[in-house]
């Protein structure tokens, strides 16, 4: 295989629906239920932390026109989340849609921006937890924090470049990431009741703070609404047009969350009707609530002021307001842990998926013996995050985190048009409108514009990332792909031991096929032996089911396989049609084997196999 096949080889859309086969999600979630979900994780870190800095520095009072140019990039990338989130409902998110429709390495790209959105995302908001954490402390309690533990070694501004601070470390955003992290590795089994608590409590919150405050605001504070160079006298900020699409591109911060909307096509009644009223719905509520949290923020406040880690709580506090301070104070910090929490328990499985792919090490996904969560990675993941939080400028956070989720959104709107064109034929429950090139195409357009307009530093600094990422890619990821070394072995954890006859299986047989995979003979078999089986729980017979399930599959690959080889060989000496045959036969049955021992792999990683006794009845 050529090596431009090779780095842009692509895996097909049947094997991530084969590999989504081993759960069968319940379709039980309205459009409201999605309008909710969306809501809920798409308020945090951009409107406590973000929009006020975004204020000072570019747009002044138009930070308004901000929010409604990223809403629009959001908009157009969500309805592509939506169409390919319903045709390929893998884990991976958007790194497993661009490899299906652009290939390997630009999906590895693709999810090393992910790294970036999720990774820094969370660093961005546990230094606003700091922010935040001092406000309360000094309203609430009179206790102020030494700025020696509170702030990074340096600070950065696009005017000024980078400075000294006062501060050693931000060791408040370290401790939350430490102690979020800890609970993950052991298991965060309340984290949704968490997260729904956390989102109420945002709401409350803002709602609280438009009341409140709307007595407050003095329309001359939004003249000029567009400041420009004569409204800076220091020469330090870059107002204008120029700095509302600037702002655009931090206040996009904002807005990420919503692309885990998508991922609940799969559970959504109806999803051609219900996704984009989901998806649009939520976005269209957001706005609205940044724009007159925006208004109501430069109204009460000179927004020349806004340049802390905490704006909200800062513009009430020089009203006197101080049982607000302390109410936006709790519902920041709630909300800002919850992003954190969701960030740092996602990343993981978007590591874990590509490590299945072979482009990552396969430590990476390794389970603890005990907790049965990913703890490798969540270690990498604290180690990296932790470590930005603590060290690295607010500024520089966030203009990586914009940028390399824009790429990423880019890449899922590009992906979605030429999937379309490509595989018409594959069945989508829900389609962009418009066809393959207007909503695709504007979507991409709009978030490579908006990357552009966030300044050359972030252009380079975007490239540099993009750039190790290929090199990585091209030195390990490209050699350990399971889709370009298909000779790769795969080895299923905790099925080593099994071995011999029994009343339940025939014969567990190590086939000598491209993957060296492990295979059932006989679906009866299992059947047979579960019929004699009392299940303690339903998620139990499930995984037996998924495992039975995808052993018959793998066995009539292996049989296909067998006949396509079969072919190729009869076909002597003639390359043409060798050649033929390999395309229409001999490699679409690899792809069935591969596929059947990705999910049985799967299958035995996300059930964490709680069968014990069920074990020892089918296979000794």
């Amino acid at each position: 295989m050529s090596l431009m096949k090779t780095i842009f080889a692509t895996k097909s859309v049947e094997a991530y629906q084969a590999e989504a086969a081993s759960t069968q999600m319940k379709r039980t979630l309205g459009a409201l239920d999605v309008i909710l979900i969306g809501v809920g994780d798409i308020i945090g870190t951009g409107i406590f932390v973000i929009t006020g800095n975004a204020a000072a520095e570019f747009a002044g009072p138009a930070i308004v026109l901000s929010f409604l140019i990223a809403g629009v990039a959001c908009a157009f990338a969500g309805l592509c989340y939506g169409e390919m989130a319903s045709l390929i409902p893998a884990s991976g998110s958007a790194y497993s849609y661009v490899y299906a429709a652009l290939g390997e390495s630009v999906a590895f790209i693709c999810g090393s921006n992910l790294l970036l959105e999720y990774l820094l995302g969370s660093a961005l908001a546990a230094q606003g937890f700091t922010s935040y954490l001092q406000k309360f402390l000094k309203t609430a309690f009179h206790v102020k924090l030494s700025e020696t533990w509170t702030m990074t070694p340096w600070d950065h501004s696009e005017a000024t470049g980078f400075v000294t601070t006062n501060g050693y470390i931000n060791l408040p955003a370290f401790l939350v990431v430490t102690v979020i992290s800890i609970i993950l590795t052991f298991g965060a089994r309340a984290s949704a009741n968490f997260n729904h608590f956390a989102a109420g409590t945002k709401l409350i919150v803002i709602l609280t703070f438009l009341f409140a405050t709307f007595s407050y605001i003095d329309a001359s504070r939004w003249s000029p609404f567009i400041p420009t160079a004569a409204d800076d006298p220091t020469g330090k900020h870059e107002y204008g047009i120029g700095g509302v699409f600037h702002a655009s591109t931090l206040v996009f911060i904002a807005y990420i969350g919503f692309d885990a909307v998508s991922t609940t096509a799969q559970e959504t009644k109806n999803p051609a009707r219900d996704m984009p009223i989901g998806i649009l719905g939520s976005l269209v509520i957001c706005t609205i609530l940044y724009i007159l949290v925006s208004l109501n923020l430069t109204g009460i406040t000179d927004f020349r002021g806004l340049t802390s880690g905490s704006p909200l709580a800062d513009s009430v506090s020089a009203l006197g307001m101080n049982w607000l301070v302390v109410a936006i104070s709790v519902g920041a910090l709630a909300g800002l842990v919850s992003v954190i929490l969701v960030s740092l328990m996602s990343l993981p499985r978007i590591l874990m998926t590509i490590a299945v792919d072979g482009l990552l090490p396969p430590s990476i996904g390794e389970l603890h013996p005990t907790y049965k969560t990913p703890y490798k990675a969540i270690l990498l993941n604290w180690a990296i995050c932790g470590s930005i939080a603590a060290f690295v400028p607010i500024g520089i956070i966030s203009h990586m985190v914009s940028s390399g989720t824009l790429f990423a959104f880019a890449l899922v709107c590009l992906s979605t048009g030429v999937l379309r064109v490509q595989r018409p034929d594959l069945e989508r429950p829900f389609k962009v409108p418009l066809g393959p090139y207007i909503v695709p195409g504007l979507g991409t357009l709009v978030c490579l514009a908006l990357i552009a307009v966030g300044g050359a530093m972030g252009v380079l600094r975007l490239a540099i990332w993009i750039l190790a990422a290929f090199a990585f890619y091209f030195v390990y990821g490209r050699t350990h792909s399971r889709v370009n070394n298909p000779e790769r072995e795969i080895v299923i954890p905790g099925w080593e031991h099994l071995s011999g006859k029994g009343h339940a299986m025939e014969e567990l047989k190590m086939a000598r096929l491209p993957e060296n995979v492990l295979y059932r003979k006989s679906l009866a078999d299992t059947i047979v032996a579960l019929n004699g089986i009392e299940c303690d729980a339903s998620a139990e017979v499930a995984a037996v089911g998924a495992l039975a399930s995808h052993l018959n599959g793998l066995r009539t690959a292996v049989d296909e396989l067998d006949q396509a080889i079969n072919k190729v060989n009869a076909a002597g000496d003639d390359p043409v049609a060798q050649a033929k045959l390999a395309d229409t036969a001999l490699l679409p049955a690899m792809d069935a084997v591969r596929v059947h021992a990705d999910a049985l792999e799967q299958v035995v990683a996300d059930k964490f196999w709680p069968l014990p006794k069920y074990t020892e009845l089918l296979f000794q």
